[in-house]
């Protein structure tokens, strides 16, 4: 894993090809983070894995938060590994919740890393977060016509009454 150091290295080199494409770096608990422009998010990708001298050529998770009440909302985090170095780096892209009904969006990276596809198909069925040009965007947990995205922190949790040692005789 890059040091803090190396870290901005990394954001300086990124900023050369790619300028304005890092928002921001973080070095939190010996992990190295770098906060993304979520519409360049794939320029940042390609770089990382193809930039001689970085090669982080292993996409080994994809998964999203949501940080509601914070705004922007929700994250898309990519953690990428270069195997020669067994080094691991974060790319965080922060997306806003859109108005109304529609869904966020963000680029999808199947076409950079084939291991994405049923990764970015989870948050999708989890999150609502919409991966355009995805190849299958489809539901690939929940059932096709299952309404909402469960790990939202405002999907409603409950409704079944759980029986409980303590509360077994209310529910009898």
């Amino acid at each position: 894993m890059p040091d803090a150091p190396g870290l901005e290295l990394i954001r300086g080199e990124i900023e050369r090809d790619c300028p304005g494409a890092v928002l921001a770096t973080s070095f939190d608990r010996a992990q190295a983070a770098l906060i993304v422009d979520p519409e360049k998010v794939l320029d940042v990708l390609r770089w990382l894995k193809d930039q001689p001298g970085q090669r982080y050529d292993f996409l080994s998770s994809l998964h999203a938060a949501d940080y509601l009440p914070a705004e922007p909302r929700f994250a898309v985090h990519y953690e990428l590994i270069n195997r020669d170095r067994v080094e691991r780096v974060r790319v965080k892209a922060m997306l806003a919740e859109p108005a109304g009904e529609e869904l966020p969006e963000i680029d999808s990276c199947v076409e950079l890393f084939p291991t994405a596809e049923a990764q970015e198909r989870e948050v999708f069925d989890f999150f609502g977060i919409v991966f355009r040009g995805h190849p299958n965007l489809t539901r690939i947990l929940m059932p096709d016509d299952y309404v909402g995205w469960p790990q939202r922190r405002d999907f409603p949790v409950g409704g079944e009454p759980v029986t409980f040692t303590y509360t077994e005789r209310r529910y009898d």
